[in-house]
This record gives C-alpha cells, sequence and structure tokens, in this order.
C-alpha cells in the first residue's frame, strides 16, 4: 500500500512536547476566544469526550471540492486559538506521515483515496505517538494534515467560505481577511515560511507559472478564478505575501447589485440597455470597487449569437454566453523570453473576428489597440481601469497612450478616446466597505481640446448612521435623451431606455 514503512518504526522518531500534567490541563489547553476575530457568534462548544472515531465519510465529502480544495468547518473554528503544542504535535506527525508514504503511488491515487489513505496512517500515528488531545482537536489535526498534502494547507478553510472577499497573508504567522468591507486579523497561521512558500508554488503552477527568487513576482489564479498574487523574497522582506481575491460561488446579476443598492433600479435598467444595445463601456475605479464584478454582470446582457474574446492577465471573468474564447497573456521563461503582453493578445483579437472584445484591465499601451478595436467595427467592447472618476479614467487612457511612445498630440489621442468610448461607469469603494456605482457618464464630443461629459446617474451620499454606515441615493440627473438614444432604437429599445429614464425622474 504505497510503501507504507512500518509504523513501529516510527514510533522511534522524536515525539512532540510531553503533554501536560493532568491537573494542569484545563489552564493549558487552547483556549476558545471569547470574541472570535472574524464573528461574532457564539463560540464554539466543547467537544464531547465521549470515544468516537474519526468521521472519514465526513472529510471524503470534504475533499470533493475542485483541486483538493476542501470544504469550510463553522466559522468559529477558523479562529480557534491553537497552543503551541497543537502546532508542534502537527509538525510531528506531519513529518512522519512523510517518512511513512511513498508520495509518488499517492499521486495516483484520486482524491478520495488519497484521503483515506492519510485520514488512515495519521490516525496510526496519533495513537502510537500517544498525543493527548480531544477528540475535536484530534480531528482538526487529521483534517490539518490532509489540507497540508493534497491542498492548500491552513488556506483551506478560508477558500471554502463564502463570506470572504480578500485573503491576505503576510508571512507564516499574519494571515488576514477581509469580511463585510472590514479587514480582520485571524489566528490562521503556517508552521514557517517554507511552508507558505510551498502552497504558493502548488498555487501558482497548476496555471504554468513559477514563483521563485529569480521571478519573485507572479500573478495567478485558482481553480474557481479566484485571483491570486505572490510576491517572495527578497522582495517581501517579511516572508511570502500572498493575497487572493476570492470570487463567489454564485455569480452576482444586476438584480443582486440591486439588492445591496450598488444601483438603483432605473440605473441597473439604464446598464442593460447599454449592454444589450453594444455601447463601448469602459469600468472605472479603484482597487476592490469591484469593477471586474461590475464587468460580468454587464456581460449578461450581450446576446448569446455573439462571438466575444477576452483579453486578461489572469483569467478572471466568468462569461456565460457559448461563443466566448478566452486568452491570457504568459510571463517571460527562464532565459526571459517568450512573454506574451495584453498589447499583443488585443491585436491578435481583431485576426479573430470578434464581435466584442472585453479586457479585463487597461494598464498600459494596449489602451491604443482597444481604442482602435472599439473604433473599427467592434461595437459593444468593454475594459477596466483604475480610477477615482470617470474624468479622471478619460486622462489615464490619454497618458497610458502617450505612454505607450505612439507619438500623438494630446488632441489626437482625444479624438480617439471620445470617438471609441460612449458610456463610462464609475465603481467605489466608500468608507464603510460597501460598494456602489457612483456614476453613470456618457462622453459626448471634444469642444477644442477638452472632452465633454455628462453624468445620467450620480450617487449622492447624505450621511451616516448610528453604525457608521453611509446612507446615500442613486439620482437620475433628468438627462431625457442620452446619446445612445439612437443606438438604443436600432437595437428596438428605445421605450425601455424611456421608460427607466422616466421612472428615475419620478423618484
Amino acid at each position: 500500500m504505497f510503501g507504507k514503512r512500518s509504523l513501529d518504526q516510527e514510533s522511534r522518531a522524536p515525539a512532540p512536547p510531553p503533554a501536560p500534567a493532568a491537573g494542569a490541563a484545563i489552564a493549558t489547553r487552547p483556549k476558545r476566544m471569547e470574541q472570535p476575530l472574524e464573528t461574532a457568534e457564539p463560540t464554539e462548544t466543547a467537544a464531547p469526550t465521549r470515544a468516537a472515531g474519526p468521521k472519514p465519510t465526513a472529510a471524503l465529502q470534504q475533499l470533493k471540492t475542485a483541486q483538493a480544495s476542501v470544504a469550510a468547518p463553522e466559522a468559529t473554528q477558523i479562529v480557534r486559538e491553537q497552543s503551541d503544542y497543537y502546532h508542534a504535535t502537527k509538525s510531528t506527525i506531519y513529518n512522519a506521515l512523510l517518512n511513512t508514504i511513498d508520495l509518488s503511488q499517492l499521486a495516483q491515487l484520486n482524491l478520495k483515496e488519497a484521503g483515506e489513505e492519510i485520514r488512515d496512517i495519521v490516525a496510526e500515528l496519533v495513537a502510537i505517538k500517544n498525543v493527548s488531545m480531544s477528540v475535536a482537536e484530534q480531528e482538526h489535526l487529521v483534517q490539518d494534515i490532509i489540507n497540508d498534502v493534497l491542498g492548500y494547507g491552513p488556506l483551506e478553510p478560508l477558500l471554502g467560505r463564502d463570506d470572504i472577499a480578500d485573503i491576505m497573508v503576510n508571512g507564516a504567522q499574519r494571515v488576514f481577511i477581509e469580511v463585510g468591507g472590514k479587514v480582520q486579523l485571524t489566528n490562521v497561521r503556517f508552521r514557517d515560511n517554507a511552508q507558505l512558500m510551498n502552497i504558493c508554488q502548488r498555487i501558482v503552477s497548476q496555471v504554468g507559472r513559477r514563483v521563485d527568487e529569480s521571478s519573485p513576482i507572479c500573478d495567478a489564479r485558482l481553480p474557481d478564478g479566484s485571483r491570486v498574487n505572490v510576491i517572495a523574497p527578497p522582495l517581501a522582506l517579511d516572508g511570502p505575501t500572498l493575497t487572493i481575491r476570492k470570487f463567489k460561488k454564485d455569480k452576482l446579476t444586476m438584480k443582486n447589485l440591486v439588492e445591496y443598492s450598488s444601483i438603483s433600479a432605473e440605473g441597473a435598467r439604464v446598464l442593460g440597455v447599454i449592454g444589450a444595445s453594444r455601447c463601448n463601456v469602459l469600468i472605472s475605479g479603484g482597487t476592490g470597487s469591484g469593477k471586474t464584478t461590475l464587468l460580468n454582470t454587464l456581460t449578461a446582457f450581450i446576446d448569446p449569437t455573439e462571438r466575444v474574446i477576452t483579453c486578461e492577465d489572469a483569467a478572471e471573468l466568468q462569461l456565460q454566453q457559448p461563443h466566448v474564447v478566452r486568452l491570457e497573456t504568459r510571463p517571460a521563461n527562464l532565459e526571459g523570453q517568450g512573454a506574451i503582453h495584453m498589447r499583443d493578445l488585443v491585436k491578435n483579437c481583431l485576426r479573430m473576428r470578434p464581435e466584442r472584445i472585453i479586457v479585463g484591465e487597461v494598464r498600459g499601451p494596449e489602451a491604443f489597440d482597444l481604442l482602435q478595436a472599439m473604433n473599427t467595427g467592434h461595437d459593444g467592447s468593454m475594459g477596466t481601469l483604475h480610477a477615482n472618476s470617470p474624468r479622471e479614467a478619460i486622462s489615464r487612457m490619454e497618458s497610458m497612450i502617450t505612454m505607450g511612445g505612439f507619438g500623438l498630440p494630446s488632441k489626437t489621442i482625444r479624438e480617439m478616446i471620445v470617438g471609441s468610448i460612449d458610456v463610462i461607469v464609475q465603481a467605489a469603494r466608500l468608507r464603510d466597505g460597501s460598494r456602489r456605482i457612483t456614476h453613470i457618464t456618457e462622453v459626448l464630443g471634444l469642444e477644442g481640446e477638452v472632452v465633454i461629459t455628462q453624468d445620467l446617474f450620480v450617487y449622492e451620499i447624505t450621511g451616516e448612521d448610528a453604525n457608521g454606515m453611509v446612507i446615500g441615493k442613486h439620482r437620475s440627473t433628468g438627462i431625457a435623451r442620452p446619446r445612445f438614444w439612437d443606438r438604443a432604437r436600432y437595437y428596438g429599445l428605445e421605450r425601455e431606455l424611456a421608460d427607466a429614464l422616466d421612472g428615475s425622474e419620478d423618484r
């Protein structure tokens, strides 16, 4: 059974630190936090002390998730306070496990069989070494070791929770999460920086990338599309730094955005007309403002018969149309060659008979190629960029084209922007952590060298409640006939647009 050695020999391996005496067990046993950092719900109750074996059925069910992801335990378990004895015992059992099994044969088993095998061996090792733990703690220990071998180690419980938006690992001992727009410190930690680095390499290798001293910065993604960034020593001074932007399992729709008050019902109808009538859209916003989520919701209005091509640094978009081609950039190899940049992908799109081109994030000279595509028959193209207002988004587009070395006059660049972009949608993350669509802005034209815009909808902050949550409302500016009216009429959507604008005025 894949090279398992005698466990009696393993019993001579260094044992974990001696367990506390019976009289001191209560004082030294891991304490439950009175106020968990990640949740205000009541803390976990003590596990029963009856002799009960491990529950392989539940564990193996957890192992069925994609790429060895394990379903999360309760939120209070994530922040349980683990003693040094627990971590030392886990390290000892883990090392003994690696000396007991043949990893090459383990890799040939499917996920379910591998989980069963590891669970059986760990249970034997725990019995041999006389580990002094409760049944619940032994179950946590077994699950943690399975996560270390088959999954993403201490990150597994966090990845399984749908209420977490971001996971930020600052070295082996500091793990932060974002819940409800607020950043919180957890008690999750890694054995050391070596374990954290191994998990980072495991993540990036799944998409054919690498991270090491020669290539210490890497963008990747998890199997569910969650965005991953890794920066390793020597650039990260306090150990490997891992940042994961998680995506919800249930994809958000425009209806969900209305329910969350990110946009009004009338504004959502206008956005639907904009998406369906093939307006060229630029989504602007700061980091974490929801640009990619908004782009995903807008693509839901694309006709299923259209051929859509997406270009991204790390594939995040989750389009539901049947005819989608997804392209992703590629970093250079060890020799510094073979890199494929965003601009290469956008230029190649024009040879692939696209009807819409969607650029995940515009960061550099590819802005010029995107504008060219928008202005040469690929109506309905979309992209995102970092900016704090629609006016600033236009300035950033101009700056990125200028930095590309094209040598064009400013007026020419602005004429390209005006002729290409129809609507700018501004997303923002407010001080209370909530996300709002603050502007739906049309690009009208050029007067002299000044780009003229007009707002269709704006979000006005009126105050905050007793809990510090921002209070505001979306307001129509009263524009009854936007510039893209003729385009909406061409697609038979002028009545829908008129009803949305009339309804917003009544409010």
